[in-house]
């Protein structure tokens, strides 16, 4: 299996931190060289961006990060496939109500929200006319814990409150200390799923993007060997347009899931 590549943004001077979670003039200095990358980037348009929040807005998203398991926020995001029986996604939690998330997390994702981190995933991808899901479907706080995993699949491309089509998958990992041991690693797969895949350790401050489409196959598959009080933690993204390329496949709402061959 081969490791994707990634590419580092610059920290932003701790005496120049303003009160804004996300550096945009870094994500703008940097979109054009990104782009390139992104579009010829294998098995599908992606690229991994280490670094890519301020460490000021790293340390204020772990400090506020809802550890109580207990909170009635979370969300049971289990799931066995409706025909199978057998587990698609295994000892995961959510939150997805924007009011009932932590400070640093509702202001941060009003900021990726914004036009401004709008305006770099359209440089990044190509894709144009960028839109937020304000309902976040399938997105918020996720966590998975010990023998928890997610099997491959590909997202459902079409969000079923509006009509919109799914463009932009973002996934950014809060994990400090994770080794390779714990396993987690991101998987993405060609359409075929023959492999082998790209792999992508989910630590800290990384942050995976990539266009959604009926083959961008992905996945975390194999079981986490993470100690039983530690979890595997990110936040979920997804960005929309009114439409879709007309050579692509049709918009679905249900998600193909897929077994891999190891």
């Amino acid at each position: 299996m081969a490791e994707a590549s990634f590419v580092k943004l610059p920290q932003q001077d701790d005496d120049k931190a303003s009160d804004l979670l996300i550096d945009y003039a870094a994500l703008q200095d940097s979109a054009n060289g990104l782009a390139r990358q992104y579009r010829a980037n294998d098995p599908f348009p992606h690229i991994v961006i280490d670094d890519f929040l301020p460490r000021q807005t790293l340390d204020h998203l772990l400090e506020e990060y809802p550890y109580d398991q207990n909170l009635p926020v979370w969300n049971d995001a289990t799931h066995r496939h409706k025909e199978t029986g057998e587990f698609i996604q295994k000892d995961k939690r959510n939150i997805r109500d924007l009011l009932q998330m932590p400070p640093s997390y509702r202001q941060l994702i009003w900021e990726f929200n914004s036009n401004y981190f709008l305006e770099f995933l359209s440089k990044l991808s190509g894709i144009k006319n960028l839109l937020p899901d304000p309902n976040l479907r399938g997105a918020g706080i996720h966590q998975i814990g010990r023998g928890g995993f997610l099997k491959v699949h590909a997202d459902f491309t079409l969000q079923r409150d509006f009509g919109l089509s799914r463009r932009i998958n973002m996934l950014l990992y809060l994990n400090r200390d994770w080794p390779e041991e714990y396993g987690g690693h991101l998987e993405l797969w060609d359409k075929e799923i023959k492999g082998p895949p790209k792999r992508v350790l989910p630590i800290a401050n990384r942050c995976v993007i990539f266009s959604t489409t009926a083959n961008s196959f992905h996945g975390h598959p194999k079981p986490l060997s993470c100690p039983e009080d530690v979890y595997r933690k990110s936040i979920a993204l997804y960005f929309y347009t009114n439409g879709r390329p007309g050579d692509e496949t049709p918009p679905v709402i249900s998600t193909d899931w897929r077994d891999t061959p190891y």
